[in-house]
């Protein structure tokens, strides 16, 4: 296997990595005033996140970091063309981040309020947009014979990428809810499983019609491919799960059918890693795209060491994360009268009032 391909399946990894990972996180994120209808219940569902969802933010700034060093044409292309999608999704994962620190930081409610529609229309936006990215590279875009992008915004709204946008939200809700019945207890969980399904039934709508899409705007195939078939079946399995007991496998089912759904993209776009509307001669390629052979080795290298003690280091994180939330009780604010002890005469009665 050539390096140029390997790297391309190494992004593609991580692309899977971050849409599983960070895919409960938005979920969650959109989900938290539906299934909390009090502070502390609202609390609870964004703790269920609290240890996890900045690290794995980290697969989405690995993966830009890997396209730039392993295909620099694909990068200033495809950055170049996305560059106001992009600078949107770096405002929302800002605001989004800083509404996790500042939404505590006041008992206004306008200041709670506030901090709370950054968390939700951010972790809306973020799998939209992205999502909406992902699709235009396969569907296509304005790209002339040096690689530039010739179009303007409008064109970036394609139809298949917005379809595919919707489906990352669709599974990021399903995949959220999922989530939340299995770290949280009653009633936390009791609503969450509430949306699990409905959710499930949505998501697999969007799903199927996304692979019967997917394939026609690949041209190359008419039955669906085995990881496209897995992305339908997961999240049906999931949909149908969420109204059981069974919360591990919803989940399981969830993160199955967003990793087959983001995969089976990249599936059908290699050997491409851009697709140009305007000629077929000028897509980008994992040939024409690729950086030299010395630095592609490196970067193997490099990657061969670090990334089992990243997976290692984060499967550790969930382990000790892996206990259900909890609302703390409820407290008493009445004046605790002290008791009396042991051996002391009881306290003389308050005399009585006089009588009239």
């Amino acid at each position: 296997m050539h390096l140029h391909t390997l790297w391309f399946i190494v992004l593609a990894i991580l692309w899977v990595g971050f849409f599983v990972l960070e895919g409960f996180d938005f979920g969650v994120g959109m989900l938290h005033t539906l299934v909390g209808r009090t502070d502390t219940e609202r609390r609870v569902a964004i703790n269920t996140i609290g240890p996890w969802w900045d690290g794995n933010e980290v697969w989405l700034i690995v993966a830009g970091a890997g396209t730039f060093a392993a295909f620099p044409s694909w990068y200033a292309t495809m950055f170049s063309a996305l560059y106001i999608p992009l600078l949107l999704v770096l405002a929302a994962l800002i605001a989004r981040g800083v509404a996790f620190e500042f939404k505590g930081r006041s008992e206004d409610e306008r200041w709670r309020a506030t901090w709370t529609w950054c968390m939700t229309i951010g972790s809306l936006l973020i799998p939209l947009l992205l999502g909406v990215g992902l699709g235009d590279l396969l569907v296509g875009l304005p790209i002339n014979s040096s690689h530039d992008f010739t179009g303007n915004f409008l064109d970036l709204l394609t139809p298949y990428g917005l379809w595919t946008g919707l489906t990352m939200v669709a599974l990021c809700l399903l995949h959220g809810a999922t989530f939340l019945m299995l770290r949280t207890t009653d009633p936390v969980r009791a609503r969450a499983r509430a949306l699990a399904t409905p959710l499930g039934w949505a998501a697999s709508v969007l799903v199927v019609v996304y692979v019967i899409w997917t394939l026609s705007v690949a041209g190359n195939a008419d039955v669906p491919g085995p990881v496209q078939i897995l992305a339908v079946i997961a999240v049906i399995f999931a949909a149908r799960l969420a109204s059981t007991e069974s919360n591990g496998w919803a989940f399981t089912c969830s993160s199955v059918a967003i990793a087959a759904t983001v995969g089976s993209l990249f599936i059908e776009l290699y050997p491409n890693v851009m697709i140009s509307s305007t000629k077929a001669a000028y897509n980008l390629t994992v040939n024409n795209a690729a950086s030299g052979g010395y630095a592609l080795k490196v970067m193997t290298i490099v990657t061969v060491l670090l990334l089992p003690a990243v997976l290692v280091y984060q499967g550790w994180s969930f382990y000790v994360f892996r206990g259900r939330v909890k609302a703390p009780p409820a407290r008493d604010d009445r004046p605790s009268v002290p008791s009396a002890s042991p051996g002391t005469p009881p306290a003389p009665a308050a005399p009585a009032a006089p009588q009239a």
